[in-house]
């Protein structure tokens, strides 16, 4: 019993490194991130259905734990939740945050996305 517990766990942790290849976070990103956070919070980032090109996506603060088949990742102390069909759909994106004049927010870069909406908000 205990074994097939220990398989599971390194499953789940192997699951989660190749997540961590696939999906970057720029320091920039994380440090924005940190500041925003209490110490008890988490980040979860989804995609849902809906916006103007058919998918958007989320960023949500958590301060409960995560869902069993969630994704947790841990970037520079930052605890991060995905649900695994959203971490298909992000994978080889980037997270960057911006702060410019005309914007300030946090940015998805994703090379699958054959469109998005004028905003950025949304893609398909």
């Amino acid at each position: 019993m205990w074994r097939d517990a220990l398989l599971a766990e390194t499953a789940v942790l192997q699951s989660a490194a190749n997540y961590l290849e696939m999906i970057q976070f720029t320091d920039k990103a994380t440090e924005r991130i940190a500041k925003v956070l209490e110490a008890d919070e988490a980040i979860r980032i989804a995609v849902q259905g809906g916006g103007c090109s058919g998918m958007s996506y989320c960023l949500n603060i958590e301060t409960e734990e995560p869902d069993e088949e969630d994704i947790l990742l841990d970037i520079s102390a930052v605890k991060i939740y995905i649900d695994p069909m959203s971490a298909g759909i992000l994978k080889d994106t980037t997270v960057d945050y911006i702060a410019t004049l005309q914007q300030e927010g946090f940015v998805f870069n994703n090379p699958a996305a054959n469109t998005t909406c004028g905003c950025g908000s949304s893609f398909s």
